[in-house]
């Protein structure tokens, strides 16, 4: 696995059963957006859409999709996934915007295509670890010929905090999307603030790495 230079000396933890029991259900995260416990949750928008790109995402909160919607102040439609039941798509009126609200791991079933690229943030890391390589399967298969695909992860000594976000090895990314994918990781950065104080962690490091076709 290539790797840029940086001045963080991140450890890597050889114990990657640590947290593999650890598990949050839909419900869990449901939860979360109607206590507000949504310290994951950023107010500057990634401006994807911006810039011409169709953009599809996927959310098991309603309420979190129809805050970004009003955040955004974008008009939208809503209809049913036909495919799976009790789900929804939420459309942009410009028609450059879907946002899946189901589970993940039922997405496929809607046969949505595949994607030039995809930029995963706060997903895999919140993934339950048991759960990862039905994850990585599932988001390759969505992937064009040529993709390229970001992944932001964390390192933190995993056996201070439970997680989520969960810590994630350069290994287990490795076996995870090494024998499809060529992985760089870009940066390294310091991302610890004096709320993670109070997770039992000294120090944060956000990972952000480029996957790309071998």
């Amino acid at each position: 696995m290539d790797d840029t230079r940086t001045s963080l000396d991140v450890k890597e933890y050889p114990d990657t059963e640590v947290q593999k029991n650890r598990i949050l259900t839909l419900e869990d995260w449901q939860e979360k957006w109607v206590e507000r416990k949504i310290t994951f949750h950023q107010e500057q928008g990634h401006q994807f859409a911006d810039r011409g790109h169709s953009v599809v995402g996927v959310e098991i909160s309603e309420l979190g999709i129809r805050e970004f919607f009003t955040e955004q102040n974008l008009s939208y439609s809503e209809e049913p996934i036909k495919e799976i039941p009790g789900a929804k798509v939420f459309k942009s009126s410009s028609g450059n915007i879907s946002l899946y609200c189901c589970n993940l791991f039922d997405l496929p079933r809607a046969d949505i295509g595949k994607f030039d690229r995809i930029w995963d943030r706060g997903a895999f890391v919140a993934i339950n670890p048991g759960d990862r390589k039905r994850y990585a399967d599932i988001m390759l298969s969505l992937m064009r010929k040529g993709f390229q695909y970001l992944l932001s992860v964390f390192s933190y000594d995993p056996t201070k905090y439970a997680g989520p976000p969960f810590y994630v090895s350069d290994d287990e990314i490795k076996r995870l999307f090494g024998s499809v994918c060529t992985c760089q990781c870009l940066e390294k950065v310091d991302a610890f603030e004096e709320r993670h104080k109070s997770w039992g962690i000294d120090y944060l490091v956000e990972k952000l790495y480029l996957f790309t076709e071998k």
